[in-house]
């Protein structure tokens, strides 16, 4: 059985005792990838993935839904023991074991309105606004661009309200990923909605480094995923090396 629990923030690092079965997962909110449905219960295919390789690898999981910075720091304190998350996050490195594995692609895109001037380089955001998700992190772009004094930011409450805020033109262009957006571009108005990728990344199964038992866990775990590809009942890793960034993506 899966629960969605609530860990108080201690001043000293915690983990899970070494003998348990059960795992501490973070999850947040990123849909379809991973959520919190209607009902308060953990959602989303890298979920539902991740419930297989934790049952495959002989171990339960308890569930923590999370906003993505605070899961940064429970990562870092040893208040769980993964988050199913992204690969390359400049905010945990050091902190984190990330998983041999790669899943899913996850791809950052720059939407805009049809008739407006596609990217084909970063630069070409100079002197426009760009309408962000508070609370997204974008694997730390957002620290650089807050840094930018030549990038203007207007900040959206979540993705459908920048779409309409681009629809809108309070910015020229919208920075989100595309497996979000692609859920909710169901308004007829929406067909007028371009994107084009600035970066793509994988998910990837994040250990937090406090835990003792962190790279026995990615071990395990990446074994009882590829056992799952083995029969066919999960999806084939990626190659680590494929990411991708537009021309004159920043160095994070």
């Amino acid at each position: 059985m899966f629960i969605c629990l609530a860990i108080a923030v201690t001043a000293s690092p915690v983990w899970a005792d070494t003998a348990s079965n059960r795992l501490r997962i973070a999850y947040t909110e990123f849909p379809p990838i991973e959520y919190q449905n209607d009902q308060g219960e953990p959602a989303g295919y890298f979920i539902e993935l991740t419930r297989k390789v934790v049952e495959e690898a002989g171990y339960e999981a308890d569930f923590i839904y999370l906003p993505v910075s605070r899961i940064y720091l429970y990562l870092k304190r040893g208040l769980v023991d993964l988050w199913p998350g992204l690969s390359n996050i400049p905010g945990v490195q050091g902190e984190v074991l990330e998983s041999w594995v790669n899943v899913y692609p996850v791809q950052l895109n720059a939407w805009y309105l049809e008739g407006s001037e596609p990217l084909t380089h970063f630069d070409q955001l100079e002197g426009k606004t760009l309408i962000v998700i508070g609370g997204y992190t974008y694997g730390g772009l957002i620290s650089w661009l807050e840094r930018s004094e030549r990038i203007q930011l207007s900040e959206a409450p979540n993705n459908r309200a920048a779409l309409e805020m681009l629809k809108l033109k309070r910015g020229d262009y919208v920075l989100d990923y595309r497996e979000p957006v692609q859920e909710i571009l169901t308004h007829p108005e929406d067909s007028m909605i371009r994107g084009v990728e600035l970066r793509s990344r994988y998910a990837a199964w994040l250990y937090s480094l406090v835990s003792p038992r962190a790279a026995v866990l990615r071990d395990e775990l990446d074994d009882a995923y590829l056992r799952l590809v083995s029969r066919g009942e999960a999806p084939s890793y990626q190659d680590f090396y494929s990411d991708y960034v537009i021309p004159g993506f920043p160095e994070l």
